[in-house]
């Protein structure tokens, strides 16, 4: 009885664990993401451009740190990012699981990595924005479904797991679109799987 038992045991730990495991997310093509990098496309409406792919901006005209934000043009594929370091020890990216977020680009005139970062901050806009800075040590974001529109997806920063705001898109006085918490718009993007050729030609734009 005693080899059947820690069998049923095992099997309701692995059933459980299946049952916990987020979704894989998808690429725009209807791939498993899991590893390698991604543009992240916003979408695009009759209403509003929406903007183009990710890149790097100062604030304030200070040189550091940088801020994520969008290019203008929606043609623009931007800067694209990399997934890691989610608990689960499933081989794809998952939904609903904190992870950190990077740009994929070597170095920036900041001298520091580009991981997303969230620090609140004396000066009201600038605590809402998400940042590029070192590696946090933990993940503090996640990606979950659209629950409007097929293939697409949202970000949220969640700091503990459970409380999520989600990630939005802020234009300030300049015209620069930004990354910001507690907007009021829907950020519905889809993740494009990039080439060893863009990658490696990817330079850094800063706005």
């Amino acid at each position: 009885m005693k080899p059947m038992f820690y069998f049923l045991l095992a099997l309701t730990s692995v059933l459980a664990a299946t049952v916990n495991a987020g979704d894989p997310i998808l690429d725009s093509k209807g791939r498993i993401i899991t590893d390698g990098s991604y543009f992240i496309r916003p979408l695009v409406t009759l209403f509003d451009t929406g903007g183009g792919g990710l890149t790097l901006s100062t604030l304030f005209g200070k040189q550091c740190p940088l801020f994520v934000g969008q290019e203008d043009s929606e043609f623009s594929d931007g800067i694209p990012v990399k997934f890691s370091d989610w608990k689960t020890s499933d081989g794809f990216v998952p939904e609903s699981e904190n992870l950190n977020i990077e740009m994929d680009i070597e170095e920036t005139v900041c001298f520091e990595s580009t991981y997303w970062r969230f620090t609140p901050a004396d000066v009201v806009p600038m605590a809402l924005f998400i940042k590029a800075g070192p590696k946090p040590s933990n993940g503090l974001f996640q990606i979950k479904k659209s629950d409007r529109l097929r293939g697409r997806y949202r970000v949220f920063f969640c700091p503990d797991g459970y409380d999520c705001t989600k990630v939005g898109t802020y234009v300030d006085r300049q015209g620069v679109r930004r990354l910001a918490l507690n907007t009021t718009d829907f950020y519905e993007v889809a993740f494009v799987k990039v080439t060893k050729t863009e990658t490696s030609s990817k330079t850094l734009s800063i706005i």
